[in-house]
């Protein structure tokens, strides 16, 4: 598989946020470990809304699919979660103005991402949280990308550097949001917006590797 056209990746991102509403449940479980355990009932109830937008939406360009869901987590979500999770998608829409999404434009679309969330909540990596798998995605994206990678290798790339940021949060102190009051006590835990990340990435990879 060397691209998908524009309804490949309607197919693909519909079911990442399928796969964050299954998911729901256990987000909220990881949360209630160092945050107030809401984590996962705003992103159900955000990624249910946006796969009934991306599923009805008209698309044109890759990019169009993208802001569908973002703009949806938005708008539904609420918190910090929906301001960065839609940032996520958004982000991406504006560089991805294709019919078609390649390994390259796959790349560019996760850096945005990352670069976009940055701005957007003034973390960094190290801060535990969704941008400690976001940020490695991008750039194991990018490498895999300039090393000939197709859309496949590329997004299964992002998926293993995805999970391996996620562990990484285990011996991360919280620096930043409601964790950070916790100080040491949020040692030991992964992050919730980390393991979110890795559920998209990883079905994002999924459906690629599928279609």
């Amino acid at each position: 598989m060397t691209e998908l056209n524009v309804e490949q990746v309607r197919g693909v991102l519909s079911a990442a946020c399928q796969a964050i509403y299954d998911a729901r449940e256990a987000l909220s479980e990881a949360d209630r470990q160092i945050g107030d355990g809401d984590h996962g009932i705003g992103m159900g109830r955000g990624f249910k809304a946006a796969r009934e937008a991306v599923d009805s939406t008209e698309l044109t360009t890759v990019g169009d699919a993208f802001k569908a869901v973002g703009s949806a987590v938005m708008r539904t979500s609420g918190g910090a979660s929906g301001a960065v999770f839609g940032t996520m998608f958004r982000g991406p829409a504006k560089v991805l103005k294709t019919e078609t999404l390649d390994g390259e434009g796959l790349a560019r679309a996760l850096e945005e991402s990352a670069a976009q969330v940055q701005l957007r909540g003034k973390a960094k990596p190290g801060d535990k949280t969704m941008l400690d798998a976001l940020v490695p995605a991008g750039i194991a994206a990018r490498e895999a990308a300039e090393s000939g990678g197709d859309v496949v290798a590329v997004a299964k790339a992002a998926a293993a550097a995805a999970h391996e940021g996620c562990e990484a949060t285990i011996n991360m102190k919280a620096t930043i949001g409601k964790a950070k009051s916790l100080g040491d006590r949020s040692l030991g835990y992964r992050d919730p917006g980390a393991i979110s990340v890795t559920i998209l990435l990883d079905t994002i990879a999924e459906g690629i590797e599928a279609a």
